[in-house]
């Protein structure tokens, strides 16, 4: 997923930026308002989401939120110090779609990251919104729930499915173990993760692609997407 960072400090951009790419974003640093407005033309340039400090040095953040709202859809994370309630919720009228309060903990803006993309629905090259997705010679129809290889119909469990619909919404972007147990699951319990684990071999196995969904090492699951 490609993601807008907007912050003034080089330091914090740096270090945000690394760890962003280690979970499988590919981050495009603007350093003022009027850089990350550019940025998103056209129409949002492509972007998945847009982090926004409000601390920017040409203008306030709250009128460059303002102005992305205008041009784009694309969500909006406003990253700042200011916590009081007030500001959020000022925040959150100019339509912002989350509001994450400095000093935070990665995994949880990560996890906040992929919970507005989710929401978001996925766009085809038209501006429809897609019911299918192919990557190489999978294929997965969202309505039905139905997964084809090279046009042979694979039976999946309701789990399995949603695991895979999940991984394949965003090929490349690594998803933390906790977020796919919320999402599949809906549940926070531990004890989900062995489960987890049982579903990405089956789903590997089934659809005969040890390489399709790649563990990432004491974080979660990526799906690669494979060669068509």
């Amino acid at each position: 997923m490609r993601l807008l960072l907007v912050e003034d400090d080089n330091h914090v951009a740096a270090a945000l930026s690394a760890v962003l790419a280690r979970h499988g974003f590919d981050v495009t640093h603007a350093r003022s308002g009027e850089e990350a407005l550019q940025a998103l033309v056209p129409e949002g340039a492509g972007f998945g989401v847009v982090l926004l400090d409000l601390g920017l040095p040409d203008q306030d953040g709250y009128e460059v939120c303002a102005k992305i709202r205008k041009r784009t859809s694309t969500p909006v994370i406003m990253v700042t110090a200011r916590s009081d309630v007030r500001s959020r919720i000022h925040g959150l009228n100019l339509g912002a779609d989350d509001y994450v309060v400095k000093p935070y903990d990665t995994g949880e803006l990560l996890a906040r990251i992929h919970a507005v993309s989710r929401r978001t629905p996925l766009l085809d090259d038209t501006g429809a919104t897609e019911t299918a997705l192919r990557l190489g010679s999978v294929h997965i129809e969202l309505p039905t729930r139905r997964v084809s290889v090279d046009g042979a119909v694979i039976q999946l469990t309701r789990k399995e499915f949603d695991l895979l619909a999940l991984l394949a919404q965003r090929p490349g972007v690594v998803f933390r173990r906790e977020q796919i147990i919320s999402e599949v699951w809906q549940t926070s319990w531990e004890g989900t993760g062995r489960t987890l684990e049982v579903h990405v071999a089956s789903l590997r196995s089934k659809l005969r692609m040890p390489a399709l969904i790649e563990t990432v090492r004491g974080v979660g699951y990526r799906l690669v997407a494979p060669a068509a």
